[in-house]
């Protein structure tokens, strides 16, 4: 094998096995210990090093992918005032000078010098780390459950964390990766000074001289020195400014120096801002609180479901700050490099119950026909519970698992574990438009509210020997509601849960209407616009004056309407009665020559004088409600010109 492919093996073997080459994200020298370790559900997490110094400086050994975020967050605590005077670091390699670019594992090193004194220093900085995952269990008695969460750590640093207090934080602070070690040279503008070029030849002109020629003023000799004296002077006023520029420049050095100065006898920083110890917020330990650790009630003889810790001290401290929940660990622990570690953050009683959630899943096949065993359980940890697996204990036996999404505290979590086929659901539903409502009146227009319904109908059989209690989850899409909801209903994440109990081997029925409101304009004459109008003046939410005017309004158009239903009624009657006259003139027509039918004849004429009256009856009162019509039409909009309803403002 050739020295090439050698090369070529030993880089797959270090890209296979990255943990052989990697080592520690950060090391020191002088050793300061790890110390804290603090991880977040983001990626990074936050390494505390400490122990006393006494030379002039600590270098650190950093991976070269790890030199932007260390120098971003590095953060040097000191009793008495930080003696840090400045932090030296290697830019990287130029690859346009045939400089080879530094790999991410390759070691750079970063010097922090001090002022040669001894020191106990703590050093705090950000660094990738894999997030932290919780897992829940649940042990579920007659009356109320227990809940205990574990935190899984993995390490992956290249180091072992010995002996270190060790936090999880619920919240992901705003992170992102810094490049402070690249040196960046911005683009400037490029200003240049060609001087003043001709690009033309000009044409001249040439004329015989037929006067003698007159004296020449002097005009020339001044506008060419004027240009020459017009340069001394901006020479001269660039000199003076170029002067200034580098007298402001050495009192800023001189400045600085000063401010170097006083940092090293007692200040807070070097080159960087660096945080004092009174800012170290992320470094201070909250106050420890105390879990429940009573029994869990109607829990089977001779099993407890998961163990309980022994000592109320095993528990993490918790803590609740700007909606993250941090745990502290009350002991210190050990995660070797390359592991992980399970550790107990909290075990408290809280409510909780075992019962049925009917719930479609497109994912589960028959979960259109049988709801859900689901463990139900309120949040009474004190702290934010994140998204992870839940695995659900009863009467000494193991059910099922789950997963729980973010739980706040105090809210309720209903987990779905199995599929319960002892429990048969059936659905009918029918759609119809709805109701109306009165959402203003504005130049004689009417708004009004419908709702397009949806009416379902469960229908549950309890095949089991025991009574049963389901929660039918109904969505509620935004804009939509449950009408009336049934007792006990509670509503979450778009939905409404609503109970239905099942004796044994008994059926139950529920009816759920769900109402989705939609706007629409019309006029008065419509029958909704005039249900909407009357529920509206039985409300007795508008002024005095606004509901006689509706009411007057609305005695108006409902008078019109009934003129205009006896007006049709006598069209309809003078219509039949036109048909029943032209009939007996037709037959009239057709016996008009025959002598034998002279009584048929007089019969005929007889009703057809009827007839002709009665049409002139009803063609006058159809012609008098017309007038009524008219008059009460005028009546009406007269009435509504004025009116002005806001019905959601009358609210």
């Amino acid at each position: 094998m050739n020295k090439r492919s050698r090369l070529v093996l030993t880089a797959l073997l270090c890209t296979l096995a990255p943990a052989c080459v990697r080592g520690p994200q950060v090391t020191s020298q002088p050793t300061l210990g790890l110390r804290r370790v603090v991880v977040y559900r983001n990626g990074v997490a936050y390494f505390e090093r400490a122990g006393n110094v006494s030379g002039d400086s600590v270098e650190f050994s950093v991976r070269q992918s790890e030199v932007g975020d260390f120098l971003a967050t590095l953060a040097v605590m000191e009793r008495g005032g930080s003696s840090v005077q400045s932090a030296a670091f290697p830019l990287p390699r130029d690859p346009s000078q045939g400089e080879r670019p530094p790999s991410p594992n390759e070691r750079r090193t970063v010097q922090m010098r001090l002022d040669g004194r001894s020191h106990d220093l703590v050093v705090g900085y950000m660094a990738e780390t894999p997030i932290w995952r919780p897992s829940y269990r649940l042990v579920l008695g007659q009356t109320d459950a227990q809940i205990q969460a574990y935190g899984v750590v993995q390490n992956l640093s290249g180091e072992d964390w010995r002996n270190v207090q060790l936090s999880l934080v619920t919240g992901a602070p705003v992170s992102f990766r810094s490049e402070l070690a690249e040196p960046v040279i911005t683009d400037r503008p490029l200003v240049t000074d060609r001087g003043e070029v001709i690009d033309a030849v000009p044409h001249g002109d040439t004329t015989l001289a037929n006067e003698p020629p007159q004296q020449q003023q002097p005009t020339s000799t001044t506008a060419s020195s004027t240009p020459v004296a017009d340069s001394d002077d901006n020479d001269g006023e660039m000199a003076d400014e170029e002067q200034a520029s580098a007298e402001r420049s050495r009192e800023t050095r001189g400045d600085n120096r000063r401010g170097l100065r006083g940092r090293a006898s007692g200040g807070a920083g070097y080159a960087r801002p660096v945080a004092p110890r009174t800012a170290a917020a992320t470094t201070r330990y909250v106050p420890r609180t105390v879990a429940n650790n009573g029994p869990v009630a109607g829990a089977a003889a001779g099993f407890d479901g998961p163990s309980r810790p022994r000592s109320i001290a095993s528990l993490a401290a918790v803590a609740v700050q700007g909606g993250a929940t941090r745990y502290d660990l009350p002991v210190r622990v050990t995660v070797p490099d390359r592991s992980a570690t399970m550790v107990l953050l909290a075990s408290r009683d809280v409510p909780g119950e075992r019962l049925y959630l009917f719930a479609p899943d497109a994912g589960v096949g028959d979960s259109a026909r049988h709801p859900f065993n689901v463990a139900r359980f309120v949040n009474r940890t004190g702290s934010m519970l994140e998204r992870g697996p839940l695995a659900i204990f009863e009467a000494g036996a193991f059910l099922g698992q789950g997963m729980l999404d973010p739980l706040p505290n105090d809210a309720t979590a209903v987990v779905p574990f199995a599929l319960e086929r002892g429990l048969a659901v059936e659905n009918t539903s029918t759609y119809d438009v709805e109701g109306a409502r009165l959402v203003g009146i504005r130049r004689g227009v009417v708004q009004i509210e419908r709702f397009r319904t949806t009416r379902n109908t469960y229908r549950v059989r309890n095949g089991m020997d025991r009574d049963a209690r389901v929660l039918i989850r109904i969505p509620t899409p935004e804009g939509t509601s449950v009408f009336e909801p049934p007792p006990m209903t509670e509503t979450a994440n778009g939905a409404a849960l609503v109970p239905v109990r099942i004796a044994a081997r008994g059926r139950s029925e529920q009816l759920v209407v769900v109402r989705a409101p939609f706007a629409m304009s019309t006029h008065w004459g419509d029958p909704q616009a005039i249900e909407a109008i009357r529920g509206f003046i039985q409300g007795g939410r508008a002024p005095r004056a606004t509901i006689d005017a509706l009411t007057g309004a609305l005695e108006l158009q409902e008078q019109i309407n009934r003129l205009s239903v006896e007006r049709g009624e006598h069209i309809t009657r003078r219509n039949d009665l036109q048909t029943n006259a032209q009939e007996t003139r037709d037959n009239l027509e057709s016996i008009r020559r025959n002598p034998a039918a002279a009584d048929l004849r007089a019969r005929l004429t007889a009703r057809l004088t009827q007839v002709s009256g009665e049409i002139d009856q009803v063609s006058r009162r159809i012609v008098d409600l017309d007038t009524q019509i008219g008059e009460r039409r005028v009546r009406l909009s007269e009435a509504v010109r004025t009116i002005e309803v806001d019905a959601n403002a009358a609210r």
